[in-house]
């Protein structure tokens, strides 16, 4: 299963879309924009797993796709 994750960047004034929480694959300006992006890209790519941390790099949301 591929883990996708949404992620701020250290000023939490990006977000960032990963793959299997390595190199960002893309940058947002905005969480939601983010999240639009890693959902789509989980469905694209089932089964995965996204998981989704607010500016704080707390878990906020966890997403599965089968």
């Amino acid at each position: 299963m591929k883990k996708y994750t949404v992620r701020p960047n250290k000023d939490a004034d990006a977000w960032f879309l990963k793959i299997e929480d390595v190199a960002p694959e893309k940058e947002f300006d905005k969480m939601t924009e983010a999240i639009e992006a890693g959902e789509k890209v989980a469905q694209d790519n089932t089964p995965s797993q996204l998981i989704i941390y607010n500016h704080k790099n707390e878990i906020v949301d966890e997403k599965n796709f089968n």
